[in-house]
């Protein structure tokens, strides 16, 4: 891959990776994970390495090496070197996620079972949530949408998932934290496999945390805010009707206050002041990793 194939901006990286460009400054400014090129008068830009470079960063992250570690490790990759490693990763994964997606069409759950663990194992949550379950539950959706079928592999999914999850929160180490973490799915919403995912990504981190589910109402909210202090609270909102700022508005205080995470697609960012709107899990993990002190 040579360096002047393509040149991109802040914002173009951002959106390949899936991070907020926010984060990609703060490692271009704490590990120099930053745009190498640069032209008098213009934007620095990212060339192929140092896109390699951060993507790597960020699937070492997702597999739970700290910040630090990970990027010593993408700093350390020569071109060559680095592209290939993300080349071959990538591959590999995608050719899981067709694997997954044919053994749900025909409910085979011992299988689906068994990758998946092995995955987990050997990659983390966080990175096996975001480039093996979310392409998969995607063409289970894009299906349903086309079809009208596959509803039943959806739900046999969503089980087999909470399942694997709710494992490696019982099984994490001895918590880092004093006071555990706080996460809901606020008003109606129903949709909470990404809390589920969020809860054992944390706990791999040994991040412990309250776990409310579904339909979470605020005076509930409120009363664990009162009982524990939490460091931090995720709120997730899949649909917009249930994104309601009074969830993180009215809140009782105390002290130390808590970092206030939203996550999810129906949170409008022109109404969510004084929070943290966050796109994806390893960024969820990242703001509640911030609130701990880890």
């Amino acid at each position: 891959m040579a360096i002047n194939e393509e040149l991109l901006t802040v914002a173009a990286v951002a959106r390949r990776l899936g991070v907020a460009p926010a984060t990609l400054r703060t490692w271009d400014r704490r590990y120099g994970l930053g745009p190498s090129l640069h032209v008098t008068g213009e934007h620095r830009r990212y060339c192929p390495l140092d896109v390699a470079k951060l993507m790597m960063m960020r699937r070492l992250i997702s597999a739970g090496v700290a910040p630090c570690d990970a990027a010593k490790k993408a700093n350390a990759q020569d071109d060559e070197n680095c592209c290939e490693v993300i080349k071959h990763e990538f591959e590999a994964r995608d050719e899981l996620v067709v694997a997954i997606y044919k053994a749900a069409q025909s409910f085979d759950v011992e299988y689906i079972e068994s990758e998946l663990r092995r995955d987990f194992a050997k990659h983390g949550v966080n990175s096996t949530w975001m480039q093996v379950i979310t392409p998969v539950l995607v063409l289970v959706g894009k299906n349903w949408e086309e079809t009208g079928k596959g509803i039943e592999v959806e739900h046999l999914l969503s089980e087999i998932l909470k399942r694997i999850l709710r494992e490696c929160v019982q099984t994490a180490n001895k918590p880092i934290n004093a006071r555990p973490v706080l996460l809901a799915a606020v008003g109606d919403e129903l949709h909470c496999l990404a809390l589920h995912a969020l809860a054992a990504a944390l706990a791999e981190r040994r991040i412990e945390s309250h776990f409310l589910g579904s339909r979470t109402p605020l005076e509930a909210i409120s009363g664990m805010v009162t009982r524990f202090a939490p460091p931090a609270i995720f709120l997730w909102a899949q649909l917009e009707e249930n994104a309601l700022p009074e969830f993180f508005r009215e809140l009782p205080a105390v002290r130390p206050t808590p970092r206030i995470v939203l996550g999810g697609p129906g949170w409008d960012r022109n109404t969510c002041t004084g929070v943290v709107l966050v796109e994806d899990l390893s960024q969820a993990c990242l703001e509640i990793e911030r609130a701990v002190g880890v």
